[in-house]
């Protein structure tokens, strides 16, 4: 855990620093505390209150995506991580077209980027992941991004060289004096892999909030303060296959709170 934790910290101080030495760099950024409570969960305990630090940016050269989970099993311990559970992944892409000075337009591709992200938990969790990177102009939408990532694992476990689909996404519409923010991921592993320490089975997981704008209902600043649901659909989790005698299929929904700032 305090590896897990000084690796996360780092890697959000240098995000951090390079923001700070970038400078004009900077084009935007923003940072959200969320809190979720749902049951049902599987694998770990089914009953989770998680506490998540987000940011992102968009800089001259591309964009930095970071998020620390902080997990609370109530009612049971899990069998590895007792009571608590840290997890995070720093995501970064690096624009071809901002920085060749070209334009990579073409049909509803926007740019062309270097996406990268590591991951990193508890235990012997970490990975990292690297391919091409899109922006896509879709109608209507806030933006939507597609990463196809090459994955490579750290230590024994199994899970190298398979490939993951990760689509991104944000979408709003009008709701009375105020908005409905749809936001999320789809992680798809389409590949299996098995080594001497077992098989990391394909996986498909669908994770969308949506999101009413109270901050602007209230009459406070908008994009502030969202209430709404979080829904974690996750088929063969964390890449175990689910059988008779282990579900390993979530299919939960999670009351939220964010706050950004």
């Amino acid at each position: 855990m305090i590896r897990t934790q000084k690796n996360l910290l780092l890697g959000g101080g240098l995000l951090a620093a390079s923001q700070a030495m970038a400078g004009d760099l900077l084009l935007w950024q923003t940072n959200s505390l969320s809190y979720l409570y749902g049951k049902d969960f599987a694998v770990n305990p089914s009953i989770q209150q998680t506490i998540t630090f987000e940011h992102a940016d968009r800089w001259k050269y591309g964009d930095n995506f970071l998020f620390v989970d902080s997990t609370y099993y109530n009612g049971e311990k899990d069998r590895n991580k007792g009571v608590h559970a840290y997890y995070g992944e720093f995501s970064p892409r690096l624009s071809f077209g901002k920085i060749l000075d070209r334009r990579f337009e073409f049909g509803p591709i926007k740019d062309v980027l270097l996406a990268m992200t590591y991951e990193n938990g508890e235990d012997d969790t970490e990975a990292y992941l690297i391919g091409p990177g899109f922006d896509l102009a879709v109608p209507g939408f806030n933006f939507f991004t597609l990463n196809f990532y090459y994955r490579q694992t750290e230590g024994s476990r199994p899970g190298d060289d398979v490939w993951q689909i990760t689509p991104a996404w944000s979408y709003s519409l009008p709701l009375g004096n105020s908005n409905l923010l749809i936001d999320g991921y789809i992680d798809w592993v389409v590949d299996n892999d098995q080594n001497s320490q077992g098989t990391y089975h394909a996986n498909l997981h669908v994770n969308p909030q949506i999101k009413y704008d109270l901050g602007k209902a209230l009459g406070w600043r908008e994009k502030q303060v969202y209430v709404g649901v979080e829904y974690s659909y996750w088929k063969d989790k964390y890449g175990i296959e689910n059988n008779g005698n282990f579900d390993t299929n979530e299919n939960t929904t999670s009351l939220l709170l964010k706050v950004h700032f």
